[in-house]
């Protein structure tokens, strides 16, 4: 007797389906394939260790002399650092000497925007040791910091303003340089409002423009109710006082810190001994 395959049973025995064998083999093509992709994507990887790159200060087989990093092109000059002005960017000029040498003059127009400008950054990095006056008094020389400049003396009267971005620029003494902190043309500007607090504590009556009405600062401070200038300067309760080691006032960073009398003790100077 002939079974015919597209009959599902035979005899109680099942068979196979035309449809069911095609399958099989379109998924066995299938998986065939994808492995020959894989394969195929497998042999053509690279490494990222072999990526076509040079590293710095590593060797290289491209150029003769076997180095990686390549010299500069002479006479050219990386985006952003031409310094065409350099007065700008070192408040010094060469003189006729060959010596460097300072000058009294801004590189560029002095305008309220920029005194506004210095002011804001004199108030933020100046103040603490220069005071807003810039007396050399400010808050840490009160609490023992060395004595900064006094801004209106002879000597610092007398400096040429380029002096000043000098001195910011490379630092002074125990004062650090505020390169980092303040770019060229904050400097220049701070220099500028150095003049301008300068000219403000040493003005006379025939500095002020004709025409222009003259107020006591202090009367229009108690007008808009500012408690009144130059008062006595006090020390905080919350000093840190140099106080010797006792067990009443604990040890460092060991409750309690500070006793809480902030009086500053000084002791007697010691007779000299023979």
């Amino acid at each position: 007797m002939k079974v015919s395959l597209h009959s599902s049973w035979v005899r109680g025995i099942p068979g196979p389906r035309i449809g069911t064998l095609r399958q099989a083999q379109c998924r066995l093509w299938a998986t065939r394939a994808a492995m020959a992709a894989l394969l195929l994507v497998a042999g053509c990887r690279q490494h990222m260790q072999d990526q076509p790159k040079l590293i710095s200060q590593r060797g290289s087989e491209m150029f003769a002399d076997h180095r990686g990093a390549r010299p500069q092109v002479a006479n050219t000059v990386a985006r952003g650092q031409l310094r065409e002005d350099s007065y700008f960017y070192t408040g010094v000029i060469q003189a006729a000497d060959g010596y460097r040498e300072e000058k009294n003059e801004m590189p560029f127009p002095v305008t309220l925007d920029v005194l506004k400008r210095g002011q804001e950054r004199f108030n933020i990095y100046c103040t603490p040791c220069h005071s807003r006056v810039g007396n050399g008094l400010g808050e840490i020389v009160q609490r023992g910091y060395k004595p900064a400049a006094n801004l209106h003396d002879q000597v610092r009267l007398s400096q040429p303003i380029s002096h000043y971005f000098y001195v910011m620029t490379h630092g002074y003494g125990a004062m650090p340089d505020y390169s980092a902190q303040l770019a060229p043309v904050d400097r220049w500007a701070v220099a500028a409002y150095i003049r301008a607090l300068q000219l403000s504590q040493s003005a006379t009556v025939e500095d002020v423009p004709s025409g222009v009405q003259i107020r006591n600062l202090k009367e229009i401070a108690t007008e808009d109710g500012h408690p009144e200038f130059a008062e006595p300067w006090t020390l905080p309760s919350t000093a840190i006082q140099a106080y010797p080691h006792d067990a009443k006032q604990g040890t460092p960073a060991m409750a309690p810190a500070n006793p809480a009398d902030p009086t500053i003790k000084i002791p007697l100077s010691k007779p000299a001994t023979k």
